[in-house]
């Protein structure tokens, strides 16, 4: 399918549907027809609501030959918000494309609400919000025309949650969408999501643009909402700080392999950063054992463990260092997040 086609069709209707959305409306009928993959199907699949909304089982991925990972599993369970953490090139955009059904897995199986993420059916795309990193929006409408034209094809459109988030950003309703900045059209982007009321939502770099004010004001927002509707969340972010804010569970990727997968206060509660002067000068620390990561600057050394200090503490001298004073620091989810990959 040519998609260039496509999107200018959608933006054909669109600008018709503004101007007779006062009256009758045969031309939206039209439009909906047009997008029934969207997930507008009458019929919900049998789900056993007790199992997880997402489940990966022994996820492997391969771009020609290159190993993207192999064997990722992990699970979301309904009312959970999960981050995905992980650098560049390590599987994130990948792993959002496969459960969204956009990418199928070299092997292993990703469901979503039971189904296989690549043949989702209709009914339950219906379920599931998506905002995607580089999102499209129809910049010539309005604030409140594109609410209004999103509204006739989610039979669930509840707009409460837009408007509050477009008065939160100070967006009056008339603001066309052409003069917001990146970061304020990301949230309209998200405001219109919320109002299609999705249990599950797959945000990929939800906070794109925003300066740190807003992106606060924003997760406080959106982890109240989350969590006084019961939604289940799935989202990346390069911003680490906002994730700890908003998150309960965290999934750390790797090169090829996943780190850990456990909830926060847990992960921020065990891990911990234990530094030390390296008197004799002895070079770098082996990493192994209780050391899940060292790092060295002049004569300081800092390990990363999640074992107690008294087992560090054995296993540096146990490598021959000698020092008068090792320090246990607390860690924030971004120091726990560089502890576990390396600067680099």
């Amino acid at each position: 399918m040519d998609t260039r086609w496509h999107n200018n069709t959608a933006i054909f209707y669109a600008r018709k549907f503004l101007r007779t959305v006062s009256g009758p409306k045969p031309l939206l009928k039209r439009v909906l027809l047009t997008v029934q993959g969207m997930g507008l199907g009458p019929d919900i699949p049998t789900y056993n609501f007790m199992d997880p909304i997402l489940e990966c089982k022994n996820l492997t991925h391969h771009y020609g030959e290159r190993l993207i990972y192999e064997n990722l599993n992990f699970t979301i369970e309904k009312g959970k918000i999960l981050g995905l953490l992980g650098k560049n090139g390590t599987g994130k955009t990948t792993t959002i494309n496969i459960l969204t059904g956009y990418l199928r897995p070299t092997s292993g199986e990703c469901k979503v609400f039971g189904e296989h993420s690549h043949s989702i059916s209709p009914a339950t795309k219906a379920r599931i919000g998506f905002l995607i990193e580089g999102h499209i929006q129809y910049d010539f409408m309005n604030i409140h025309q594109i609410e209004t034209f999103y509204s006739q094809f989610y039979p669930n459109w509840k707009p409460e949650p837009y408007f509050e988030l477009m008065s939160k950003l100070k967006v009056g309703p008339k603001q066309k969408i052409s003069t917001m900045s990146c970061g304020q059209r990301s949230q309209v982007a998200l405001g219109l999501i919320l109002a299609q009321d999705p249990e599950f939502m797959v945000l990929d770099d939800f906070s794109m643009g925003l300066d740190p004010g807003y992106r606060r004001l924003f997760i406080e927002y959106l982890q109240e909402y989350a969590k006084a509707e019961n939604k289940t969340i799935f989202t990346t972010s390069h911003i680490i700080q906002d994730m700890e804010r908003l998150i309960d569970d965290c999934l750390i990727m790797d090169y090829n392999r996943v780190l850990v997968q456990t909830p926060v206060r847990e992960l921020l509660d065990k891990f911990k950063e234990y530094s030390f002067t390296d008197i004799n000068k002895n070079g770098d620390l082996p990493t192994g054992g209780p050391i899940q990561n060292a790092e060295r600057s002049g004569d300081l050394i800092r390990v990363f463990s999640f074992e107690n200090h008294s087992t560090v503490e054995s296993y540096i001298k146990n490598q021959g260092f000698a020092t008068d004073k090792i320090i246990e620091k607390n860690l924030t989810l971004e120091d726990a997040f560089i502890g576990l990959t390396g600067k680099y």
